[in-house]
């Protein structure tokens, strides 16, 4: 079994110092709850910017890996949340896993950048998955709208028991968002989190409460707890495994012929 919280952050514009502060109280809060991961949001301490230049940091000098860093040993809890780093005339939209010990387990850089608010022209695109082994289970990180292209998470499944998505995804959508949750936890029978940021960020895009945790059958699992803007929630491998005895549906995959069609 494994505890863990989503925190879905009404980050004040591009104010990291504010954010951080926010950030520590619900991590402190969940440390004493006992969870073993908390899960933040895409730019977790900036919002969804494509000013990268003013938010971006050094991989080698990053005040946002740093304090993230001192927080999980502190607390003594992992630590998911997304940031913006630089690379070269571009910026690299990232999802970062700190273990509790503050080490960095996943830089996951978004392979999708959403073209359709010109964040390509920003951010460079990613070319690596990542996969963390946490406890015994297999996490996988994804970003926003890296959501909408099925291919991905059905590689992502072939290594993962828990695939998360932290996003950015506007009250406007939000019917895209928790329809394809659901379907990519349903067609890959695991366990699919999506945590969604909420507020209104400096471009004026409105967000609303709206993470999520479905299981192999696409259930939504029950919040055992919250607390403001965090949800804690019990994932179990078990419960997947005696799902897919009665019904698996992985097996009929056809992976190689689906590459020569």
């Amino acid at each position: 079994m494994l505890k863990i919280a989503t925190v879905s952050l009404n980050p004040k514009w591009q104010d990291k110092k504010a954010n951080q502060k926010v950030c520590e109280a619900y991590i402190s809060y969940a440390s004493m709850q006992k969870l073993e991961l908390i899960i933040f949001p895409e730019m977790t301490l900036t919002g969804f910017s494509m000013d990268f230049k003013e938010i971006g940091e050094d991989e080698n000098d990053s005040i946002t890996l740093t304090f993230f860093s001192h927080l999980a040993q502190k607390y003594h809890i992992a630590i998911i949340f997304g940031m913006v780093f630089f690379d070269g005339d571009f910026g690299k939209n990232s999802a970062i896993f700190i273990d509790e010990c503050g080490k960095i387990k996943a830089n996951y850089i978004k392979i999708h950048p959403f073209s359709l608010a010109d964040e390509d022209l920003y951010y460079s695109k990613g070319s690596h998955i990542e996969v963390v082994d946490f406890k015994n289970y297999n996490i996988a990180l994804s970003i926003c709208y890296d959501l909408r292209f099925a291919p991905l998470y059905s590689i992502l499944a072939n290594q993962s028991d828990i695939i998360i998505n932290i996003a950015s995804w506007p009250k406007k959508r939000l019917v895209h968002w928790e329809t394809l949750l659901k379907a990519r936890a349903i067609e890959n029978q695991l366990y699919m989190i999506g945590v969604n940021r909420t507020g209104m960020d400096g471009n004026g895009f409105e967000y609303d409460e709206s993470s999520h945790v479905f299981d192999a059958n696409g259930e939504e699992v029950e919040i055992l707890e919250s607390f403001k803007l965090l949800k804690i929630y019990e994932i179990s491998k078990d419960k997947t495994e005696k799902f897919k005895l009665r019904f698996d549906t992985t097996k009929d995959k056809r992976g190689e012929l689906y590459k020569k069609l």
